[in-house]
């Protein structure tokens, strides 16, 4: 009998090897079989991780910064919101308190009218708040509160139209177009009706109207060109729409100061012009004794 072959490889001593199965790439466990593994770079492989920065509060010592004007800068934004919100009721209460604080002021810096002490009274007795109020022309501050009211949303309407017109290629040419118009224009007749409504509630007639504005708004208007066309060109440049009321109403709060200064003495210089004789000789005389000149109190 023929011995089979694992028969005779067995008496042989031979080993019969398992033949080993083909490695495909493709396959992962078949590598790890035939141990040809290779390491292969997978391109949507994650980063290796890296070392966070530590903040620069803990790495640095704590120095001088701007957070000390952070509570500046939240009356700011606030404004800002409000002024988005709504725009009018915004300016109409801005208007009201520049107008007031510029009367205000402008009573403070001009002489008060003399006040008739009580027989019996001395005027040290008076508290402060008491000769402060007794001494306002409350007549006066609400002039100047109506005309600042009523003038409010004009003039904003007035900024808001003359921000989008004359914008042109060249930036400089706009900002000289934008300062040219405003000057020309708006000037003389926010001018024009500031003291002609002053003279009007003040109980004069027409033709003293016109002689006021005759009297005052050439003057002022020249002394507007010293101030307003840096102001209304920077405020264009650089501040935002929301922002331009704010800014402008600091300003104001100065200029409404010599306006009112402006319109009292020539209300003033009228009433010495239209005293009789007697009365203006005693009232040059009195000037006299001061020290100052009639052009300076009494006619200024």
């Amino acid at each position: 009998m023929i011995p089979t072959s694992r028969a005779w490889a067995l008496r042989a001593g031979l080993r019969r090897t398992t033949p080993k199965p083909r490695c495909h790439t493709l396959d992962l466990s078949h590598e790890v079989r035939c141990g040809t593994t290779k390491t292969v770079k997978r391109w949507y492989a994650s980063p290796k991780p890296v070392g966070q920065k530590a903040p620069e509060s803990v790495t640095t010592i704590p120095g001088p910064n701007w957070l000390w004007l952070e509570p500046i800068y939240e009356p700011f934004r606030a404004y800002g919101r409000v002024q988005r919100r709504r725009p009018y009721m915004t300016q109409f209460i801005s208007s009201l308190v520049i107008y007031l604080v510029g009367d205000f002021v402008a009573q403070s810096i001009g002489s008060p009218a003399p006040v008739e002490n009580v027989e019996g009274e001395e005027e040290g007795e008076r508290g402060w708040v008491q000769a402060w109020a007794e001494d306002r022309d409350w007549a006066r501050t609400g002039r100047a509160l109506l005309i600042g009211g009523a003038a409010a949303v004009p003039g904003y309407r007035w900024f808001l139209w003359l921000s989008n017109s004359f914008n042109y290629s060249s930036k400089t040419l706009s900002l000289a177009t934008k300062v040219a118009v405003n000057q020309l224009t708006f000037t003389p007749l926010f001018n024009s009706y500031f003291f002609g409504m002053q003279s009007l509630l003040s109980g004069m007639t027409i033709p003293e109207t016109i002689e006021r504005i005759k009297n005052t708004v050439p003057v002022s208007w020249i002394n507007s060109c010293k101030l307003w066309p840096a102001v209304t060109a920077f405020m264009f440049a650089f501040v935002p729409i929301e922002y331009r009321s704010i800014f402008g109403g600091v300003i104001a709060i100065g200029w409404q100061t010599y306006l009112s200064l402006l319109n009292q003495r020539a209300a003033a210089k009228a009433e010495l012009e239209h005293t009789p004789e007697d009365t203006k000789t005693r009232a040059v005389r009195r000037c006299e004794e001061d020290g100052e000149t009639v052009e300076e109190k009494c006619a200024a």
